[in-house]
């Protein structure tokens, strides 16, 4: 009598733990990678050491919207004027302060050339301000 093979032998992946294993590998690698950050140059910036609030008529407000349009003093002017004016105020009062004060949207090259008209005019004693209530207010001592 002959016997029949009815035994098949499925190959066949066990996929059950897959889940767990990928999840404990993920695990393993996330606690074991060394993520160094860029330490760039080293700097050390000035801190203000006092401030003090300044007479009104000390201060000459230069303005810049984010459309690039200036104002000396409520009056809106060119790129070309900064200097002139500037040197005229300069003339009047020789310890102006010039509180320069622009939009976070200007465009760079106009914040760039404003700032070398100021040299030109050799406007040297100038507030960097990033507040608008805080505009004027308060200048650092130099």
């Amino acid at each position: 009598m002959k016997f029949q093979k009815n035994v098949k032998i499925e190959q066949k992946v066990p996929t059950a733990s897959m889940a767990d294993i990928a999840f404990l590998l993920l695990i393993f690698f996330m606690t074991t990678t060394i993520f160094k950050m860029e330490d760039g140059l080293p700097v050390n910036l000035p801190r203000a050491e006092t401030a003090h609030k300044q007479k009104r008529e000390l201060i000459s407000h230069v303005w810049i919207d984010a459309g690039g349009k200036i104002s000396i003093n409520d009056k809106i002017v060119q790129v070309a004027d900064v200097e002139p004016i500037i040197k005229t105020l300069l003339a009047e009062k020789p310890s102006l302060i010039v509180a320069f004060n622009a939009d976070h949207r200007t465009p760079y090259g106009i914040i760039s050339d404003v700032m070398e008209e100021l040299k030109r005019a050799n406007a040297i004693r100038v507030s960097f301000t990033s507040d608008a209530e805080r505009a004027g207010e308060s200048v650092l001592r130099r």
